[in-house]
Protein backbone atom coordinates (compact mmCIF):
# COMPACT_ATOMS: atom_id res chain seq x y z
CA UNK A 1 0.00 0.00 0.00
CA UNK A 2 1.95 2.98 -1.23
CA UNK A 3 -0.52 5.42 0.30
CA UNK A 4 0.18 4.07 3.77
CA UNK A 5 3.91 4.46 3.42
CA UNK A 6 3.75 8.02 2.13
CA UNK A 7 1.32 9.30 4.75
CA UNK A 8 2.44 7.24 7.74
CA UNK A 9 3.25 10.25 10.04
CA UNK A 10 -0.22 11.68 9.29
CA UNK A 11 -1.82 8.29 9.88
CA UNK A 12 -0.25 7.98 13.31
CA UNK A 13 -1.55 11.43 14.25
CA UNK A 14 -5.02 10.49 13.03
CA UNK A 15 -4.85 7.28 15.06
CA UNK A 16 -4.03 9.32 18.18
CA UNK A 17 -7.01 11.59 17.50
CA UNK A 18 -9.32 8.59 17.05
CA UNK A 19 -8.11 6.99 20.29
CA UNK A 20 -8.52 10.29 22.17
CA UNK A 21 -12.11 10.71 20.99
CA UNK A 22 -12.90 7.08 21.84
CA UNK A 23 -11.48 7.52 25.35
CA UNK A 24 -13.50 10.69 25.91
CA UNK A 25 -16.63 8.95 24.71
CA UNK A 26 -16.05 5.95 27.00
CA UNK A 27 -15.17 8.12 30.00
CA UNK A 28 -18.27 10.31 29.79
CA UNK A 29 -20.48 7.31 28.99
CA UNK A 30 -19.28 5.53 32.14
CA UNK A 31 -19.95 8.63 34.25
CA UNK A 32 -23.47 8.96 32.85
CA UNK A 33 -24.23 5.29 33.56
CA UNK A 34 -23.25 5.74 37.20
CA UNK A 35 -25.67 8.61 37.70
CA UNK A 36 -29.38 8.02 37.92
CA UNK A 37 -31.61 10.94 36.93
CA UNK A 38 -34.83 11.54 35.02
CA UNK A 39 -32.81 12.93 32.16
CA UNK A 40 -30.37 10.01 32.02
CA UNK A 41 -31.35 8.90 28.50
CA UNK A 42 -31.28 12.46 27.14
CA UNK A 43 -27.80 13.07 28.57
CA UNK A 44 -26.55 9.76 27.17
CA UNK A 45 -27.91 10.64 23.71
CA UNK A 46 -26.19 14.03 23.77
CA UNK A 47 -22.89 12.40 24.82
CA UNK A 48 -23.12 9.95 21.95
CA UNK A 49 -23.80 12.73 19.47
CA UNK A 50 -20.99 14.92 20.76
CA UNK A 51 -18.00 12.59 20.68
CA UNK A 52 -19.15 10.09 18.08
CA UNK A 53 -20.17 12.96 15.82
CA UNK A 54 -16.69 14.45 16.07
CA UNK A 55 -15.18 11.02 15.40
CA UNK A 56 -17.37 10.52 12.34
CA UNK A 57 -16.35 13.90 10.94
CA UNK A 58 -12.71 12.93 11.40
CA UNK A 59 -13.22 9.58 9.64
CA UNK A 60 -14.97 11.27 6.71
CA UNK A 61 -11.76 13.18 5.97
CA UNK A 62 -9.45 10.15 6.23
CA UNK A 63 -8.35 8.07 3.23
CA UNK A 64 -9.70 4.52 3.13
CA UNK A 65 -6.21 3.01 3.40
CA UNK A 66 -5.57 5.13 6.50
CA UNK A 67 -8.86 4.03 8.06
CA UNK A 68 -7.71 0.45 7.50
CA UNK A 69 -4.49 1.26 9.38
CA UNK A 70 -6.52 2.74 12.26
CA UNK A 71 -8.83 -0.29 12.43
CA UNK A 72 -5.87 -2.68 12.58
CA UNK A 73 -4.41 -0.74 15.53
CA UNK A 74 -7.57 -0.78 17.69
CA UNK A 75 -8.86 -3.46 20.09
CA UNK A 76 -11.97 -5.28 18.88
CA UNK A 77 -14.58 -3.26 20.83
CA UNK A 78 -13.16 0.11 19.73
CA UNK A 79 -12.60 -1.19 16.20
CA UNK A 80 -16.29 -2.02 15.82
CA UNK A 81 -17.33 1.40 17.13
CA UNK A 82 -15.18 3.06 14.47
CA UNK A 83 -16.37 0.63 11.78
CA UNK A 84 -20.01 1.48 12.50
CA UNK A 85 -19.23 5.18 11.98
CA UNK A 86 -17.65 4.71 8.55
CA UNK A 87 -19.94 5.65 5.69
CA UNK A 88 -21.51 2.58 4.10
CA UNK A 89 -20.34 3.49 0.60
CA UNK A 90 -16.72 3.14 1.75
CA UNK A 91 -17.10 -0.30 3.37
CA UNK A 92 -16.00 -2.27 0.30
CA UNK A 93 -12.74 -0.41 -0.38
CA UNK A 94 -11.81 -0.46 3.32
CA UNK A 95 -12.41 -4.20 3.52
CA UNK A 96 -9.94 -4.59 0.66
CA UNK A 97 -7.32 -2.52 2.49
CA UNK A 98 -7.34 -4.19 5.91
CA UNK A 99 -5.39 -7.35 6.73
CA UNK A 100 -7.08 -10.73 6.35
CA UNK A 101 -7.35 -11.22 10.10
CA UNK A 102 -8.99 -7.83 10.74
CA UNK A 103 -11.26 -8.27 7.70
CA UNK A 104 -12.59 -11.43 9.31
CA UNK A 105 -13.69 -9.53 12.43
CA UNK A 106 -15.37 -6.78 10.40
CA UNK A 107 -17.26 -9.20 8.15
CA UNK A 108 -18.46 -11.15 11.20
CA UNK A 109 -19.95 -7.89 12.50
CA UNK A 110 -21.91 -7.18 9.29
CA UNK A 111 -25.22 -8.69 8.21
CA UNK A 112 -25.82 -10.15 4.76
CA UNK A 113 -27.42 -6.99 3.37
CA UNK A 114 -24.49 -4.82 4.44
CA UNK A 115 -22.01 -7.22 2.90
CA UNK A 116 -23.90 -7.32 -0.40
CA UNK A 117 -24.11 -3.52 -0.51
CA UNK A 118 -20.37 -3.18 0.25
CA UNK A 119 -19.37 -5.74 -2.39
CA UNK A 120 -21.59 -4.28 -5.10
CA UNK A 121 -19.55 -1.05 -4.96
CA UNK A 122 -16.41 -2.86 -6.15
CA UNK A 123 -15.06 -3.78 -9.58
CA UNK A 124 -15.11 -7.43 -10.57
CA UNK A 125 -11.40 -7.96 -9.91
CA UNK A 126 -11.83 -6.44 -6.44
CA UNK A 127 -14.84 -8.66 -5.74
CA UNK A 128 -12.66 -11.65 -6.63
CA UNK A 129 -10.08 -10.51 -4.05
CA UNK A 130 -12.76 -10.26 -1.37
CA UNK A 131 -14.76 -13.35 -2.34
CA UNK A 132 -12.80 -15.98 -0.32
CA UNK A 133 -13.72 -14.16 2.91
CA UNK A 134 -17.42 -13.67 2.16
CA UNK A 135 -20.31 -16.06 2.94
CA UNK A 136 -21.50 -18.05 -0.06
CA UNK A 137 -24.97 -16.44 0.09
CA UNK A 138 -23.44 -12.98 -0.28
CA UNK A 139 -21.42 -14.02 -3.35
CA UNK A 140 -24.54 -15.49 -4.96
CA UNK A 141 -26.53 -12.30 -4.36
CA UNK A 142 -23.72 -10.15 -5.77
CA UNK A 143 -23.35 -12.47 -8.75
CA UNK A 144 -27.03 -12.03 -9.63
CA UNK A 145 -26.59 -8.26 -9.81
CA UNK A 146 -23.73 -8.34 -12.31
CA UNK A 147 -24.01 -8.06 -16.06
CA UNK A 148 -23.16 -11.06 -18.24
CA UNK A 149 -19.73 -9.62 -19.07
CA UNK A 150 -19.00 -8.89 -15.40
CA UNK A 151 -20.03 -12.42 -14.42
CA UNK A 152 -17.59 -13.90 -16.90
CA UNK A 153 -14.84 -11.59 -15.63
CA UNK A 154 -15.56 -12.58 -12.02
CA UNK A 155 -15.51 -16.28 -12.89
CA UNK A 156 -12.21 -15.81 -14.67
CA UNK A 157 -10.60 -13.86 -11.81
CA UNK A 158 -11.77 -16.38 -9.20
CA UNK A 159 -10.49 -19.35 -11.21
CA UNK A 160 -6.82 -18.50 -10.69
CA UNK A 161 -4.75 -19.25 -7.57
CA UNK A 162 -3.49 -16.35 -5.44
CA UNK A 163 0.05 -16.68 -6.78
CA UNK A 164 -1.01 -16.36 -10.44
CA UNK A 165 -1.08 -13.26 -12.61
CA UNK A 166 -4.78 -13.86 -13.28
CA UNK A 167 -5.58 -13.22 -9.63
CA UNK A 168 -3.96 -9.77 -9.84
CA UNK A 169 -5.23 -8.55 -13.20
CA UNK A 170 -8.09 -6.11 -13.63
CA UNK A 171 -10.45 -5.50 -16.52
CA UNK A 172 -10.67 -1.69 -16.50
CA UNK A 173 -8.72 -0.79 -19.65
CA UNK A 174 -9.13 1.16 -22.87
CA UNK A 175 -8.92 -0.63 -26.22
CA UNK A 176 -8.46 1.05 -29.62
CA UNK A 177 -8.00 -0.07 -33.22
CA UNK A 178 -4.78 0.43 -35.18
CA UNK A 179 -6.51 1.71 -38.32
CA UNK A 180 -8.00 4.85 -36.72
CA UNK A 181 -6.31 8.24 -36.30
CA UNK A 182 -5.11 9.67 -33.01
CA UNK A 183 -7.76 12.40 -33.34
CA UNK A 184 -10.47 9.72 -33.24
CA UNK A 185 -8.89 8.23 -30.11
CA UNK A 186 -8.71 11.66 -28.43
CA UNK A 187 -12.38 12.34 -29.18
CA UNK A 188 -13.28 8.95 -27.74
CA UNK A 189 -11.33 9.64 -24.53
CA UNK A 190 -12.97 13.04 -24.07
CA UNK A 191 -16.37 11.34 -23.93
CA UNK A 192 -15.32 9.24 -20.93
CA UNK A 193 -16.06 10.41 -17.38
CA UNK A 194 -12.57 9.37 -16.28
CA UNK A 195 -9.70 7.13 -17.28
CA UNK A 196 -9.06 3.86 -15.41
CA UNK A 197 -6.44 4.21 -12.69
CA UNK A 198 -2.81 3.94 -13.81
CA UNK A 199 -3.63 4.38 -17.48
CA UNK A 200 -0.24 5.10 -19.03
CA UNK A 201 -1.04 3.32 -22.29
CA UNK A 202 -3.97 2.15 -24.42
CA UNK A 203 -4.25 -1.38 -25.78
CA UNK A 204 -4.41 -1.77 -29.55
CA UNK A 205 -6.51 -4.80 -30.56
CA UNK A 206 -8.12 -6.09 -33.74
CA UNK A 207 -11.77 -7.06 -34.13
CA UNK A 208 -11.09 -10.49 -32.63
CA UNK A 209 -9.46 -8.98 -29.52
CA UNK A 210 -5.94 -10.06 -30.49
CA UNK A 211 -3.40 -7.67 -29.01
CA UNK A 212 -1.53 -5.83 -31.79
CA UNK A 213 0.46 -3.28 -29.76
CA UNK A 214 0.42 -0.56 -27.12
CA UNK A 215 -0.25 3.15 -27.53
CA UNK A 216 1.50 5.16 -24.77
CA UNK A 217 -0.51 8.19 -23.64
CA UNK A 218 2.52 10.44 -24.08
CA UNK A 219 2.79 9.46 -27.78
CA UNK A 220 -0.93 10.05 -28.17
CA UNK A 221 -0.59 13.60 -26.84
CA UNK A 222 2.53 14.74 -28.71
CA UNK A 223 1.99 13.09 -32.11
CA UNK A 224 0.15 14.58 -35.10
CA UNK A 225 -3.61 13.96 -34.59
CA UNK A 226 -3.94 12.80 -38.18
CA UNK A 227 -1.42 9.96 -37.66
CA UNK A 228 -2.77 6.41 -37.57
CA UNK A 229 -2.54 4.48 -34.29
CA UNK A 230 -0.68 1.70 -36.09
CA UNK A 231 2.10 4.11 -37.08
CA UNK A 232 2.97 5.21 -33.54
CA UNK A 233 2.05 2.19 -31.42
CA UNK A 234 4.69 0.05 -29.71
CA UNK A 235 5.02 -3.45 -31.13
CA UNK A 236 7.75 -4.67 -28.76
CA UNK A 237 6.32 -4.89 -25.25
CA UNK A 238 6.13 -7.03 -22.11
CA UNK A 239 3.01 -9.13 -21.64
CA UNK A 240 1.92 -11.84 -19.25
CA UNK A 241 -0.39 -14.83 -19.26
CA UNK A 242 -3.06 -15.39 -16.58
CA UNK A 243 -1.52 -18.63 -15.31
CA UNK A 244 1.98 -17.17 -15.02
CA UNK A 245 3.64 -16.92 -11.60
CA UNK A 246 2.92 -13.49 -10.08
CA UNK A 247 6.48 -13.32 -8.74
CA UNK A 248 7.84 -13.32 -12.29
CA UNK A 249 5.48 -10.52 -13.23
CA UNK A 250 6.42 -8.52 -10.13
CA UNK A 251 10.10 -8.88 -11.01
CA UNK A 252 9.41 -7.67 -14.55
CA UNK A 253 7.52 -4.62 -13.26
CA UNK A 254 10.49 -3.75 -11.07
CA UNK A 255 13.10 -4.46 -13.73
CA UNK A 256 11.43 -2.51 -16.56
CA UNK A 257 9.74 0.21 -14.44
CA UNK A 258 6.28 -0.73 -15.72
CA UNK A 259 3.11 1.09 -14.75
CA UNK A 260 0.75 -1.29 -16.53
CA UNK A 261 1.10 -4.33 -18.78
CA UNK A 262 -1.28 -6.45 -20.86
CA UNK A 263 -2.40 -9.94 -19.88
CA UNK A 264 -3.08 -12.22 -22.85
CA UNK A 265 -4.24 -15.79 -23.23
CA UNK A 266 -2.35 -18.54 -25.03
CA UNK A 267 -3.59 -17.35 -28.43
CA UNK A 268 -2.62 -13.70 -27.86
CA UNK A 269 -6.09 -12.32 -27.08
CA UNK A 270 -6.23 -9.49 -24.55
CA UNK A 271 -7.99 -10.66 -21.37
CA UNK A 272 -6.95 -8.01 -18.84
CA UNK A 273 -4.08 -5.92 -17.55
CA UNK A 274 -1.78 -5.72 -14.55
CA UNK A 275 -1.05 -2.40 -12.86
CA UNK A 276 1.72 -1.28 -10.57
CA UNK A 277 -0.59 -0.79 -7.58
CA UNK A 278 -1.65 -4.46 -7.70
CA UNK A 279 2.00 -5.49 -7.98
CA UNK A 280 3.00 -3.33 -5.01
CA UNK A 281 0.19 -4.84 -2.93
CA UNK A 282 1.29 -8.33 -3.94
CA UNK A 283 4.92 -7.64 -3.02
CA UNK A 284 3.90 -6.20 0.35
CA UNK A 285 1.67 -9.17 1.14
CA UNK A 286 4.37 -11.63 0.06
CA UNK A 287 6.87 -9.82 2.28
CA UNK A 288 4.45 -9.91 5.22
CA UNK A 289 3.92 -13.64 4.68
CA UNK A 290 7.68 -14.27 4.60
CA UNK A 291 8.17 -12.22 7.76
CA UNK A 292 5.47 -14.17 9.59
CA UNK A 293 6.79 -17.48 8.29
CA UNK A 294 10.32 -16.63 9.43
CA UNK A 295 8.90 -16.15 12.92
CA UNK A 296 7.04 -19.46 12.82
CA UNK A 297 3.55 -17.96 12.33
CA UNK A 298 1.31 -19.91 10.00
CA UNK A 299 -0.99 -17.02 9.06
CA UNK A 300 -1.66 -13.32 9.47
CA UNK A 301 -2.66 -12.65 13.06
CA UNK A 302 -4.85 -9.86 14.38
CA UNK A 303 -2.94 -7.96 17.08
CA UNK A 304 -6.03 -8.15 19.27
CA UNK A 305 -7.14 -11.68 18.38
CA UNK A 306 -8.37 -13.96 21.14
CA UNK A 307 -5.79 -15.75 23.24
CA UNK A 308 -6.89 -19.15 21.98
CA UNK A 309 -6.67 -18.12 18.31
CA UNK A 310 -3.18 -16.69 18.81
CA UNK A 311 -2.10 -19.89 20.56
CA UNK A 312 -3.38 -22.01 17.65
CA UNK A 313 -1.49 -19.82 15.18
CA UNK A 314 1.81 -20.11 17.02
CA UNK A 315 1.91 -23.61 18.44
CA UNK A 316 3.32 -25.54 15.44
CA UNK A 317 6.82 -24.10 15.29
CA UNK A 318 6.99 -23.85 19.07
CA UNK A 319 6.40 -27.59 19.18
CA UNK A 320 9.17 -28.12 16.62
CA UNK A 321 11.48 -25.88 18.64
CA UNK A 322 10.71 -27.94 21.73
CA UNK A 323 11.65 -31.15 19.91
CA UNK A 324 14.93 -29.64 18.67
CA UNK A 325 15.67 -28.34 22.17
CA UNK A 326 15.22 -31.87 23.54
CA UNK A 327 17.63 -33.16 20.88
CA UNK A 328 20.21 -30.52 21.82
CA UNK A 329 19.81 -31.36 25.50
CA UNK A 330 20.42 -35.06 24.81
CA UNK A 331 23.56 -34.18 22.82
CA UNK A 332 24.81 -32.31 25.89
CA UNK A 333 23.73 -35.19 28.10
CA UNK A 334 25.99 -37.59 26.18
CA UNK A 335 28.98 -35.51 27.29
CA UNK A 336 27.94 -34.95 30.91
CA UNK A 337 31.09 -36.71 32.12
CA UNK A 338 33.34 -34.41 30.07
CA UNK A 339 31.52 -31.29 31.27
CA UNK A 340 31.80 -32.44 34.88
CA UNK A 341 35.59 -32.82 34.52
CA UNK A 342 36.08 -29.50 32.72
CA UNK A 343 33.44 -26.96 33.82
CA UNK A 344 34.77 -24.37 31.33
CA UNK A 345 33.08 -26.35 28.54
CA UNK A 346 29.62 -25.42 29.87
CA UNK A 347 30.50 -21.72 29.73
CA UNK A 348 32.03 -21.81 26.25
CA UNK A 349 29.76 -24.11 24.23
CA UNK A 350 26.92 -21.55 23.73
CA UNK A 351 29.42 -19.36 21.83
CA UNK A 352 30.01 -22.07 19.22
CA UNK A 353 26.29 -22.78 18.78
CA UNK A 354 25.28 -19.11 18.67
CA UNK A 355 27.81 -18.04 16.04
CA UNK A 356 26.99 -21.10 13.93
CA UNK A 357 23.28 -20.28 14.04
CA UNK A 358 23.86 -16.68 12.99
CA UNK A 359 26.16 -17.73 10.14
CA UNK A 360 23.66 -20.33 8.92
CA UNK A 361 20.79 -17.83 8.97
CA UNK A 362 22.86 -15.36 6.94
CA UNK A 363 23.50 -18.04 4.32
CA UNK A 364 19.85 -19.12 4.30
CA UNK A 365 18.65 -15.55 3.87
CA UNK A 366 20.88 -15.09 0.82
CA UNK A 367 19.74 -18.38 -0.73
CA UNK A 368 16.02 -17.75 -0.12
CA UNK A 369 16.31 -14.29 -1.68
CA UNK A 370 18.15 -15.68 -4.71
CA UNK A 371 15.51 -18.40 -5.13
CA UNK A 372 12.72 -15.82 -4.96
CA UNK A 373 14.43 -13.82 -7.72
CA UNK A 374 15.05 -16.92 -9.84
CA UNK A 375 18.81 -16.40 -9.80
CA UNK A 376 19.88 -19.97 -8.97
CA UNK A 377 20.28 -22.75 -11.55
CA UNK A 378 21.98 -26.14 -11.23
CA UNK A 379 25.43 -24.89 -12.20
CA UNK A 380 25.01 -21.76 -10.11
CA UNK A 381 23.99 -23.82 -7.08
CA UNK A 382 27.30 -25.71 -7.16
CA UNK A 383 29.34 -22.52 -7.41
CA UNK A 384 27.28 -20.92 -4.67
CA UNK A 385 27.83 -23.96 -2.46
CA UNK A 386 31.61 -23.76 -2.91
CA UNK A 387 31.57 -20.01 -2.33
CA UNK A 388 29.63 -20.33 0.95
CA UNK A 389 31.96 -23.11 2.11
CA UNK A 390 34.93 -20.83 1.46
CA UNK A 391 33.32 -17.87 3.24
CA UNK A 392 32.46 -20.00 6.26
CA UNK A 393 35.95 -21.54 6.40
CA UNK A 394 37.57 -18.11 6.38
CA UNK A 395 35.10 -16.74 8.94
CA UNK A 396 35.69 -19.84 11.06
CA UNK A 397 39.45 -19.32 11.05
CA UNK A 398 39.14 -15.60 11.86
CA UNK A 399 36.52 -15.78 14.60
CA UNK A 400 37.69 -19.20 15.78
CA UNK A 401 41.09 -17.65 16.45
CA UNK A 402 39.42 -14.83 18.35
CA UNK A 403 37.40 -17.14 20.62
CA UNK A 404 40.39 -19.48 20.95
CA UNK A 405 42.51 -16.58 22.18
CA UNK A 406 39.68 -15.58 24.51
CA UNK A 407 39.55 -19.10 25.97
CA UNK A 408 43.33 -19.16 26.39
CA UNK A 409 43.37 -15.81 28.23
CA UNK A 410 40.51 -16.76 30.55
CA UNK A 411 41.38 -20.39 31.30
CA UNK A 412 45.15 -20.40 30.54
CA UNK A 413 44.89 -23.53 28.36
CA UNK A 414 46.24 -23.44 24.83
CA UNK A 415 44.66 -26.85 24.18
CA UNK A 416 41.22 -25.45 25.02
CA UNK A 417 41.90 -22.52 22.68
CA UNK A 418 42.71 -24.88 19.80
CA UNK A 419 39.56 -26.90 20.47
CA UNK A 420 37.48 -23.70 20.38
CA UNK A 421 39.07 -22.69 17.07
CA UNK A 422 38.55 -26.11 15.50
CA UNK A 423 34.96 -26.33 16.74
CA UNK A 424 34.17 -22.87 15.37
CA UNK A 425 35.53 -23.73 11.92
CA UNK A 426 33.66 -27.05 11.74
CA UNK A 427 30.36 -25.64 12.97
CA UNK A 428 30.47 -22.73 10.51
CA UNK A 429 31.15 -25.23 7.71
CA UNK A 430 28.14 -27.24 8.89
CA UNK A 431 26.07 -24.04 8.93
CA UNK A 432 27.14 -23.22 5.36
CA UNK A 433 26.26 -26.69 4.06
CA UNK A 434 22.85 -26.68 5.75
CA UNK A 435 22.20 -23.02 4.90
CA UNK A 436 22.48 -23.85 1.19
CA UNK A 437 21.01 -27.35 1.23
CA UNK A 438 17.84 -26.78 3.28
CA UNK A 439 16.27 -24.02 1.11
CA UNK A 440 17.21 -25.84 -2.11
CA UNK A 441 15.73 -29.11 -0.89
CA UNK A 442 12.57 -27.41 0.35
CA UNK A 443 12.06 -25.79 -3.04
CA UNK A 444 12.76 -29.08 -4.83
CA UNK A 445 9.99 -30.79 -2.85
CA UNK A 446 7.53 -27.96 -3.49
CA UNK A 447 7.80 -26.26 -0.10
CA UNK A 448 8.28 -22.55 0.50
CA UNK A 449 11.96 -22.19 1.50
CA UNK A 450 11.16 -19.05 3.50
CA UNK A 451 8.97 -21.01 5.91
CA UNK A 452 10.87 -22.63 8.74
CA UNK A 453 14.35 -22.61 7.19
CA UNK A 454 15.78 -20.43 9.96
CA UNK A 455 14.25 -22.66 12.64
CA UNK A 456 15.79 -25.78 11.08
CA UNK A 457 19.18 -24.10 10.64
CA UNK A 458 19.24 -22.96 14.27
CA UNK A 459 18.31 -26.45 15.48
CA UNK A 460 21.03 -28.13 13.41
CA UNK A 461 23.77 -25.65 14.32
CA UNK A 462 22.86 -25.82 18.02
CA UNK A 463 22.92 -29.60 18.20
CA UNK A 464 25.83 -29.88 15.76
CA UNK A 465 27.79 -27.17 17.54
CA UNK A 466 27.38 -28.84 20.91
CA UNK A 467 28.35 -32.23 19.47
CA UNK A 468 31.41 -30.91 17.62
CA UNK A 469 32.74 -28.84 20.52
CA UNK A 470 32.10 -31.39 23.26
CA UNK A 471 33.33 -34.21 21.03
CA UNK A 472 36.62 -32.46 20.32
CA UNK A 473 36.99 -31.56 23.99
CA UNK A 474 36.41 -35.19 24.99
CA UNK A 475 39.03 -36.40 22.51
CA UNK A 476 41.75 -33.87 23.29
CA UNK A 477 41.12 -32.43 26.75
CA UNK A 478 39.42 -34.96 28.99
Amino acid sequence: MADRQVTRPGVEKQLEQVIELLHRHELVENLVHRQESPRHELVETLVHRQHLGALQQLLDRVHSADIAYVLEALPLDQRLVVWDLVKAERDGEILLEVSDAVRETLIAHMDEGELVAATEQLDTDEIADLAPDLPREVILDVFKGLSTEEREQLRAAMSYPEEAVGALMDFAMIEVREDVTLEVVLRYLRRLDQLPDHTDQLFVVDRDEYLRGLLPVNRLLVSDPETLVGDVMIRDYSSFQPGQDARDAASAFERYDLVSAPVVDGEGCLVGRMTVNAVVDYIREAKDTETLAAGGLSEDEDLFASVWKSVRNRWAWLAINLVTAFIASRVIGVFEHSIAQLVALAALMPIIAGIGGNSGNQTTTMIVRALALGQINQDGARKLFLKEISVSALNGLIWGSVVGLFAFLIYHSWQLGLVMTGAMVLNLLLAAVMGVAIPLLMQKFGRDPAIGSSVMITAITDSGGFFIFLGLATLFLV
